[in-house]
């Protein structure tokens, strides 16, 4: 009876020791990302008002390329906002059928454990103007599998510019976490346009050493 007795206990024990390695995990996942949707939602809308007052002439709003210029019903996180930080020389836009090469880096706001904001994306590491270009991989990606906030800053972007792109959830991932990625995160990209190719083109080397090649678009 003696032996039965622990055996119980010794059940009861593990399944509350499951409960609270449960209840554990949880908490850190609240206390990694606390008041996400409030915060992220609270901060686009701040950056949209920023861009709207737009002081150094630099900033700017753009609607989802999927969206009709006739539709009256969109909200603020329909658009995006850009700072441009370098501006290009080029003339042309790549197109949604095109493929481009970009440097970047990809980051959400700050939470507990990232207070810079957690990087998802980079393809150069530190600040850009003091990344090292021997150990730099710029990105080669077509267009048309990128997120929509992604896809309506490049089909607005020159050769050579340089933008700082907030994007909202809307035009992100969505109300659903995707790839470690919380739901509702306002996504902070920094976008260098550095070349594209139409489809049907021989495909050029993505390395970031070769991205001045005749085979990418460069005007």
């Amino acid at each position: 009876m003696k032996n039965k007795y622990f055996f119980a206990l010794a059940i009861l024990c593990g399944m509350a020791l499951g409960l609270v390695t449960a209840c554990s995990e949880t908490d850190n996942e609240l206390i990694e990302y606390p008041n996400w949707e409030k915060r992220n939602v609270a901060y686009f809308d701040s950056i949209y008002n920023v861009a709207i007052e737009n002081r150094d002439g630099m900033w700017d709003t753009i609607r989802c390329w999927s969206m009709s210029e006739n539709n009256t019903t969109l909200s603020r996180t329909n658009y995006i906002v850009v700072h441009k930080e370098e501006v290009g020389t080029g003339s042309g836009c790549p197109l949604y059928s095109d493929s481009v090469l970009v440097h970047n880096q990809g980051k959400l706001l700050p939470s507990t454990s990232h207070p810079q904001g957690y990087f998802f994306e980079k393809s150069y590491e530190g600040d850009f103007d003091s990344y090292n270009p021997l150990t730099a991989r710029a990105k080669k990606w077509a267009v048309n599998i990128l997120v929509d906030g992604y896809v309506t800053a490049l089909q607005r972007m020159h050769i050579g510019d340089r933008w700082r792109v907030y994007m909202p959830w809307t035009m992100g991932y969505g109300t659903t976490d995707y790839n470690g990625i919380p739901a509702y995160s306002v996504l902070i990209w920094d976008i260098k346009l550095l070349g594209y190719y139409h489809p049907g083109a021989v495909v050029p080397d993505q390395n970031a050493k070769d991205h001045t090649s005749s085979l990418w678009t460069m005007e």
